[in-house]
């Protein structure tokens, strides 16, 4: 019924069902929904292969046709070769049976209506089934021939439409309905799907995700280090239900996490994950706030509700009930690293506000300290008239000059302690060494500088810099578009290069010279930049090697990335209104000299 409305169904196992399982099917025949229900015939239905040669629909009617309840024999069931396995198919191990009561099992009868009717003073819940063979009704209280009609007032009688015909259609009390059947179905519509305007609808919100390995594939809660990574969407419950008969300040509503995209794939060997969904109330100081909640959150707030289980089907649907406020609903595959699409939609009886969690993009500016003309780290590579603004984080006001000049700038001696550190004098000898008598390197020289300083660093277990990632380190920062760096600019890229260790360290728990791509969406916010997740998508997806790991190199070269990319950005927002205007000229140049 899904595939033909649109509309998002629930199953419910009569004997299991809620203490308002009456009132969730009243409400859905005001709602226009589709209801279906059925008796197991105690034996229910089992996979096999249909027999060589007969079609399924002449094998369902042979079936009707003999009504001895005899079964399908073993011998019959032969399989059938298609491509390179063979064609499985659903087929009852036992023909639909009609009980002493006339109702039939293992059949499929529609809900039309719901009524309450008075009998003798006193009111009774009634179902109305259809038998869609047109014949074949309950015979028991309440249906058509029941000898006990006499007694209900003739308007009554008008109002439930009562009328003795084979027609398929039947009136039952709804204990006798609960007795019976052991299965419902109801398939809740949207209201573009529904004829009538007088018709009370649902109020849905549809959000469509994925999940992406290595970055937000983090698993169920059983995996709490990448639990959090999952996307997260925001839920806000802002009306209760308008129930008169109920105290409760409650919302009700339904939500539905379906699979994208995995039955057209399965040629390809692509099976239905196992999925399932967490929803945590948002605590009221976080109310508003879009910022995707982090690790420490979920390790101590428990969920205020759940799908029932983690089930590879197609669709995975609950109803619940909670009070008004904001909650994050998080959808997941049961084990972690499983790339798909999905969909998760939210049919709420009342106004509810639905949307995935998205961090605002942006990089942390330290407080100006002084008025001076720092390094601009972007290079005018567009239009050498352009202003491209200043690095407010530099505390170095010198620009780029040339090889006399440099020569020409009192140098602080080697001596003197309280102008140059240690490491400042190491670097400075190490640089004059290999630059030469310009004082300035190109990739080469920058990744032996580079390497030869990290390699003394015996606690940080990297193969060093390649020749690319030197290439560009020196695109981003180069300011004249030289192809070079003076001393000045590698000291400050060193400084930038020594924060980032720091992080890198942070997060290299066990010391393997790698970090797990997960940890990569802290390590950038550590870093003071704030990415959504299609950013930390390409950052894994750039980076990461095919165990989602993310070596030293690669993680210097992403953070170079990003600070020269936000720095280029700023430069060219004049009025910071995040927008940018650029021509194909200044596109490439700034793109492809990266």
């Amino acid at each position: 019924m899904e595939d033909f409305t649109g509309g998002v169904t629930e199953f419910f196992e009569i004997k299991d069902a809620p203490r308002d399982m009456y009132k969730i099917m009243k409400k859905a025949i005001e709602r226009g929904s589709l209801m279906g229900c059925s008796i197991d015939d105690g034996t229910n239905m089992t996979y096999g292969t249909s027999p060589s040669g007969l079609k399924m629909g002449e094998l369902i009617a042979r079936m009707v046709r003999n009504m001895d309840n005899s079964q399908l024999r073993d011998s019959d069931l032969v399989p059938r070769g298609s491509d390179d396995r063979p064609t499985r198919t659903i087929v009852p191990v036992q023909y639909e049976t009609r009980m002493a009561c006339g109702l039939v099992k293992g059949h499929a009868y529609s809900v039309t209506g719901l009524e309450e009717a008075l009998f003798k003073g006193e009111k009774v819940k009634l179902v109305r089934l259809r038998n869609p063979w047109g014949q074949v009704e309950w015979n028991g209280s309440w249906s058509d021939g029941w000898k006990d009609w006499s007694f209900v007032d003739k308007a009554e009688k008008a109002r439930l439409q009562h009328q003795v015909t084979e027609d398929g259609e039947f009136w039952m009390s709804y204990d006798d309905f609960i007795y019976h059947f052991t299965k419902l179905e109801i398939c809740n519509l949207t209201a573009d799907a529904l004829e009538s305007d007088k018709l009370q609808t649902w109020t849905v919100s549809v959000n469509e995700g994925r999940w992406v390995r290595g970055c937000s594939a983090g698993g169920c809660r059983n995996f709490p280090d990448t639990f959090w990574t999952n996307p997260q969407y925001r839920l806000k419950l802002l009306e209760e239900d308008d129930d008169p008969d109920d105290s409760e300040v409650i919302c009700s509503f339904l939500v539905a996490l379906m699979q994208k995209n995995r039955r057209k794939d399965r040629k390809l060997g692509a099976n239905l994950f196992t999925i399932g969904f967490a929803i945590y109330e948002v605590p009221k100081e976080m109310h508003g706030n879009k910022q995707h909640l982090q690790k420490d959150f979920f390790l101590y707030n428990a969920s205020k509700a759940r799908s029932k289980t983690y089930i590879n089907m197609r669709e995975v649907s609950e109803r619940f009930r909670l009070p008004p406020s904001e909650y994050v609903i998080v959808p997941s595959t049961y084990e972690p690293h499983q790339e798909g699409e999905f969909i998760l939609r939210v049919f709420s009886e009342k106004r509810n506000l639905s949307e995935e969690v998205e961090n605002t993009i942006s990089v942390d500016r330290p407080v100006k300290k002084k008025k001076t003309k720092p390094i601009i780290f972007v290079s005018d590579r567009a239009n050498s008239n352009k202003d491209l603004g200043v690095d407010q984080e530099s505390e170095e006001g010198k620009d780029k000059t040339s090889p006399d000049k440099q020569e020409k700038s009192p140098q602080p001696r080697p001596g003197n302690t309280d102008q140059e550190s240690e490491e400042q004098l190491q670097f400075r000898n190490i640089f004059r060494q290999i630059a030469g008598d310009d004082m300035e390197v190109c990739a080469d020289e920058l990744k032996n500088i580079l390497n030869t300083v990290v390699n003394k660093h015996k606690d940080l277990k990297t193969q060093g810099f390649t020749l690319e990632s030197c290439r560009s380190m020196i695109a981003l920062m180069d300011t004249d578009g030289s192809g070079r760096l003076n001393l000045q600019e590698f000291h400050h890229l060193w400084k930038k290069i020594k924060a980032w260790q720091r992080i890198f360290k942070h997060y290299d728990t066990d010391q393997s010279g790698t970090i797990n791509s997960y940890e990569m969406r802290n390590a950038v916010n550590d870093a003071g930049f704030h990415l959504n997740s299609q950013l930390y998508d390409i950052i894994t997806m750039r980076y990461a090697d095919k165990h989602m790991n993310i070596d030293f190199d690669s993680f210097i070269c992403c953070f170079v990335r990003l600070e020269g990319m936000f720095r280029a950005f700023n430069a060219f927002d004049k009025d910071g209104d995040g927008i940018i205007k650029l021509n194909v000229l200044e596109w490439l140049q700034l793109t492809m000299y990266a």
